[in-house]
Order: C-alpha cells, then sequence, then structure tokens
C-alpha cells in the first residue's frame, strides 16, 4: 500500500518573501526548500540560529532551532519537514533596532503635530 499526500503543507512564516503556508510541489521537502518556495530569507532574517519548527509529537509539541549555515543542517532531524511543519524565521537585532526607531519617529512626528495645530488655532483665536 502506498500512501501520497495530495495537499503536502507547511507554513513559513518571519521574514521571508511571502508569508503562509506553502504547497509542496512533491511528497517530500527540506527546510531550504520550503524556504525558497516562501521567497528566501530577506536581508534583516536570521540565518543562523532563528528557524524553528514546532511539530506534534506524541501529543506534545516539540520546537528544533535549526541553524541554516552548519556543515550539520543536514544531519538535523528537522531539515526533512513533515506535513504542518511550521518554520519560523526571526529578525536580526538590525531589524529589531530599526522597529523601535520607527515606532520613535512616529511619537515624535505625531507630538510635533499636535503642538503645531495647537500653536495655529491659538494664533487664529487670539
Amino acid at each position: 500500500m502506498i500512501i501520497r499526500f495530495l495537499n503536502y503543507k507547511v507554513t513559513v512564516i518571519g521574514l521571508v518573501g511571502k508569508e503562509g503556508p506553502v504547497t509542496v510541489p512533491g511528497e517530500r521537502v527540506t527546510i531550504l526548500e520550503a524556504i525558497g518556495l516562501a521567497g528566501g530569507i530577506t536581508e534583516y532574517g536570521l540565518k543562523d540560529k532563528s528557524t524553528g519548527d514546532p511539530r506534534k509529537t506524541m501529543a506534545k509539541r516539540e520546537i528544533g532551532l535549526v541553524d541554516l549555515t552548519s556543515k550539520n543542517l543536514f544531519e538535523s532531524p528537522y531539515y526533512n519537514l513533515k506535513q504542518n511543519d511550521v518554520i519560523m524565521v526571526d529578525p536580526s537585532k538590525i531589524k529589531a533596532k530599526q522597529a523601535d526607531q520607527t515606532i520613535v519617529a512616529q511619537r515624535i512626528t505625531f507630538a510635533l503635530s499636535l503642538i503645531t495645530t495647537a500653536a495655529f488655532l491659538y494664533n487664529i483665536f487670539r
């Protein structure tokens, strides 16, 4: 008896070209192929320790970290993916810092807009 998956899917989230479920064209897929099908890791995504793979085994969740730059990658139990695995590509410290700077800039801009509006209204109704 041969069992074949008709809808073999894994999900890739994080800093990749296109997040979401990836339909695998064959019956097997590696972590590198799945990331490639999702558009690859962006310039701010971590390649060395960020790819996790939550997987259910024996009614519990299992999460493994994979170093995509390691020469031992091919020996990892997470190299070959299973049905419904999730791959997470974490942001680098540079990306996290940029996000923080963006929030600060938005708050400063909002505060300056309020001050400018208040000064304008004060000059009109004075």
